[in-house]
């Protein structure tokens, strides 16, 4: 069996689907996990596949890209966000979410060579979306979002600023292994994937679960949001992001 380990936000629902409903899930073993569990599971090799943050590869020795497909955007992702009641240059604390390293990663990138912004970065606790005031702010990714869309004075989409800053898309996690597996698997694995992002209004009729955006909504999300391919200017943009962070 294959340990496979899946980020369980909504943004991969497609992966999921297509994965559950193929034959292939009779040699996976599929585990799902907030993005931070995901690279740790990968990073000590309790799983041999992994969508990852991809601001792990820069912790990894080895690494294999193993699909056509990630977790990206071109523009406005909505659904990894820095809010604050103040706007960027009155920020003078950032805290952190935990759940993924690439957004954070992003977020340190955005205020050293972009915004230019000197500021100090808190580690989250629990409850910490709730301590957005004053000239403190946070960096909050995935579904929970959904519901502090429209809640604060400001919110800065950071692959919308990354578009910005760059001119490129920008890449959250990609499916890496760090020893390289069978190529006759990662070709089945590819189509399967790839069967979900051309079915994504199926997926969502099939297995929509959130309970805070309607169907509608999720397929917007999943088609106008979120892009999939990992296409040369996605490659491009990540090459460019683990040199940025070279830098930090």
């Amino acid at each position: 069996m294959i340990r496979i380990s899946i980020v369980n936000y909504t943004n991969t629902l497609p992966f999921k689907w297509a994965l559950k409903h193929s034959k292939l899930l009779e040699k996976i073993n599929l585990q799902e996990d907030i993005p931070s569990i995901c690279a740790q599971k990968l990073k000590f090799k309790q799983v041999d596949l992994a969508l990852v943050p991809v601001a792990l590869l820069a912790e990894l020795d080895t690494y294999f890209i193993e699909t056509d497909f990630c977790i990206g955007a071109n523009g406005k992702v909505d659904s990894v966000k820095l809010y604050s009641n103040v706007p960027l240059n009155e920020i003078k604390t950032v805290v952190l979410d935990y759940h993924s390293k690439s957004s954070i990663t992003l977020t340190k990138v955005l205020f050293k060579f972009f915004w230019k912004l000197d500021v100090s970065f808190l580690d989250a606790k629990p409850g910490f979306e709730n301590d957005i005031k004053n000239t403190n702010a946070a960096v909050i990714i995935g579904d929970r979002t959904f519901t502090l869309n429209g809640k604060y004075k400001y919110e800065y989409d950071l692959a919308n600023e990354w578009k910005k800053f760059t001119a490129l898309p920008f890449v959250f996690a990609a499916w890496v292994s760090t020893e390289k597996l069978n190529p006759e698997f990662i070709s089945e694995f590819n189509t399967v994937l790839k069967f979900g992002v051309d079915n994504i209004s199926k997926a969502v009729d099939t297995d929509y679960t959130n309970k805070n955006l309607s169907k509608e909504q999720t397929i917007e999300y999943l088609t106008a949001r979120i892009d999939y391919n990992l296409n040369a200017d996605k490659k491009k943009a990540l090459n460019l992001f683990l040199e940025y962070i070279r830098k930090l």
